[in-house]
């Protein structure tokens, strides 16, 4: 591989917009993306493959490099360096590039990847934190798992198309895809691919979500009519699926604490021929208290420390901070006191995270069924999907049922 400057200048910057600014990894991917015009595909793919790869294995590469954050520009240099020897690729005469001890680079990549945390590329205290929580066996699986880069996954709109159809229109744009054994509405891609540019995408034929993602609307035991509550709804891709397993029929009602979210799934409905969902900014206490005992069903798609989806933002490794975790777990247990009580009785509720700790999950859901609040239901199933044994995301999911 011939290395281009124009390039790699681009992957410097946003390698330091992400490591010194605390820019989100995809924001930084997606402005590197519009620096060029006349960049092809392949140029495209070599920017954001090559800042999403330093971004997952930066404390491996920087420990190699021998470089502490936040990193000056030539700090940036040696990182990239790194990379390319442990890539094979032959570094450039740019004098940004110092002479590169090839290697001692490569006998300390061997030596460091006897060490998980550095192999692994993770933080001191996330490690500490899932040994204590998973174990020392399950937790070395799972973080090798979760440095794996994640599969684009599409979830078909079965109100527009079926898998079959879909499966096909994809395949007149030269887009080849698998089903996935377990998941209804799953199409995997064989090969990366803009699929956001596709007509199909532009027919609202699917929507881009992980397998594990999709296993959580369907969880929660829909029927057409219903009236359901999506309390936590983002920018809508489980209340979409939600939307296409009723059929369109009944009633969706999407709540989040920010309104610009819900703006995203009001776009996203259109696109979708989806007419069943209304949204409600939770403004205060009194949107909830009116839905009180009045739901069939309640997704609480709780906020968490985002571990389970390391892979799709591996930058949230850096980003994530210990009393962040403390305090989640707060929020966490507030929103089930609290959205609970929109179940009417004998509705179900389902609490979901993206997260694989214990504590962030089915602990919260036996505090909960411990309270007062909790004492009106009763636990019927969960579902841990974990990384290493799945091939997808991490994921947990439990339903409760009120009596």
């Amino acid at each position: 591989m011939r290395l281009h400057r124009n390039l790699v200048y681009t992957v410097i910057d946003s390698l330091r917009d992400i490591f010194n600014e605390e820019v989100y990894a995809d924001k930084a991917v997606e402005k590197a993306l519009k620096r060029d015009k006349r960049w092809g595909a392949r140029d495209r793919k070599f920017v954001a493959e090559t800042i999403y790869e330093i971004v997952r294995w930066k404390r491996l590469y920087a420990e190699i490099a021998n470089v502490k954050t936040p990193f000056a520009r030539p700090d940036l240099w040696r990182i990239f360096a790194v990379w390319c020897v442990l890539k094979g690729i032959k570094l450039p005469d740019w004098n940004q590039i110092e002479p590169t001890p090839n290697r001692r680079i490569k006998g300390r990549f061997d030596e460091l990847s006897k060490i998980r945390k550095f192999r692994e590329a993770i933080p001191d205290w996330i490690d500490e934190v899932c040994v204590q929580e998973l174990g020392e066996e399950l937790w070395t699986k799972e973080i090798a798992a979760l440095n794996k880069q994640a599969q684009v996954i599409l979830r078909t709109n079965t109100l527009n198309i079926s898998k079959e159809k879909l499966q096909k229109e994809l395949a007149i744009e030269n887009i080849d895809t698998e089903f996935i054994k377990g998941h209804d509405d799953a199409l995997k891609l064989v090969e990366r691919a803009n699929v956001f540019k596709t007509e199909a995408f532009k027919k609202g034929y699917f929507e881009v979500q992980d397998a594990s993602s999709q296993l959580v609307a369907a969880y929660l035991d829909v029927k057409p009519g219903m009236k359901v509550v999506d309390t936590c709804a983002g920018a809508g891709g489980k209340t979409l699926h939600l939307a296409s397993l009723m059929e369109n029929k009944g009633q969706i009602i999407a709540m989040d604490i920010y309104e610009s979210k819900l703006k995203k799934l009001k776009v996203r409905s259109r696109r979708n021929g989806v007419h069943n969902i209304d949204t409600k900014v939770i403004d205060s206490t009194k949107v909830i208290k009116k839905l009180h005992n009045k739901a069939d069903r309640v997704l609480i798609d709780a906020p968490c420390s985002g571990l389970g989806v390391i892979r799709r933002n591996p930058d949230s490794k850096w980003k994530l901070q210990p009393e962040f975790l403390t305090k989640i777990r707060k929020t966490q247990q507030e929103v089930l006191q609290q959205y609970s009580k929109m179940v009417k009785p004998g509705g179900k509720l389902v609490y979901a995270t993206c997260s694989i700790l214990p504590s962030e999950n089915q602990e919260q859901v036996n505090t909960f069924l411990a309270s007062e609040a909790g004492s009106e239901f009763s636990f019927v199933k969960d579902n841990k999907v974990l990384a290493h044994l799945s091939g997808f995301d991490g994921f947990y999911m439990a339903l409760l049922e009120k009596k």
